[in-house]
């Protein structure tokens, strides 16, 4: 969800409603007797490839249309969501969308989890975390959160040595610690978005999913490794389909989360993302769906 103008491939009379968006009753999930249409806001990678590739097929032999609008930014989907322009969404965390809630007085539930994308660890010069040598290069992103997911990931995969501690870890945490860093490991932080094009130069790098997938690394250079997550990481970092309170047990709404944790979707992660992206169908609590 780990965003400036709209682009968006809506009809106008989708962009005068964003324009007048404000906080407006659920509805009942069908405008008409018969309606048979979805729409569903969504960012392009991997939420509307998702939607476009497979679940419009899966709701297509259901009986069901879906129409998909794209955006760039987190919070027009939202407010038209919270006006009724949109039926759901599918691009945030329970987090954000809690945050939207309150900070901007909107409405809106989680219906269901459909994918986490972890962070990974990639290179261009080994096959294998087995074959990291001492003093090998390590680039991460290097806004503080973010760093510290990656230094974390480095801990969990056997790299570093746990700090013990709550608080955000940094490079100067390990650089230079011979009993946290016993390899000598040199890591370099960059802005995060440029990650991918360290790949040249470093050993392997830290990398945000969502910025894996931009720079092609699942089909170039398959992750080496990947997070993994507990129940409480699981929730925090799933992207959910999310919809406007009261509607979360509309036929649309039924509908469409049969089909976004449908075996289809759950093969075409799977095939298509190869580790960047990887499914998480379940309840806001954490329970599993399937």
């Amino acid at each position: 969800m780990k965003n400036t103008a709209i682009r968006t491939i809506a009809t106008a009379a989708l962009a005068i409603a964003l324009a007048g968006c404000g906080a407006g009753s659920a509805s009942t999930g069908t405008s008409s007797t018969g309606d048979k249409v979805i729409k569903v806001g969504a960012t392009a990678v991997p939420h509307a490839e998702i939607l476009n590739d497979v679940v419009k097929d899966v709701l297509a032999d259901a009986g069901w249309t879906l129409e998909v609008t794209e955006f760039t930014d987190y919070v027009t989907p939202n407010t038209a969501l919270e006006d009724g322009s949109l039926d759901a969404n599918y691009f945030q965390t329970l987090g954000y969308m809690n945050n939207q809630n309150d900070e901007n007085g909107l409405h809106l539930a989680a219906a269901v989890g459909v994918h986490i994308e972890p962070m990974g660890i990639y290179s261009a010069k080994i096959e294998s975390l087995d074959d990291l040598a001492d003093g090998a290069t390590i680039s991460c992103p290097n806004d503080v959160d973010n760093l510290d997911r990656a230094l974390r990931l480095l801990v969990q995969k056997g790299l570093l040595k746990d700090p013990g501690t709550d608080e955000h870890a940094s490079e100067t945490t390990f650089n230079g610690n011979a009993e946290l860093n016993p390899h000598g490991y040199v890591i370099t932080p960059v802005e995060a978005a440029n990650v991918p094009n360290t790949l040249a130069d470093v050993d392997v790098a830290v990398v945000n999913g969502n910025y894996a997938l931009e720079a092609g690394l699942p089909a170039s250079h398959p992750a080496l490794d990947i997070e993994e997550f507990d129940k409480d990481t699981t929730i925090a970092r799933t992207n959910f389909l999310v919809v406007k309170q009261g509607n979360e047990e509309t036929e649309k709404t039924k509908a469409l989360v049969e089909a976004i944790t449908s075996d289809e979707v759950q093969a075409y992660i799977e095939d298509t993302y190869k580790g960047a992206v990887i499914a998480s169908f379940i309840t806001a609590d954490g329970t599993a769906v399937k």
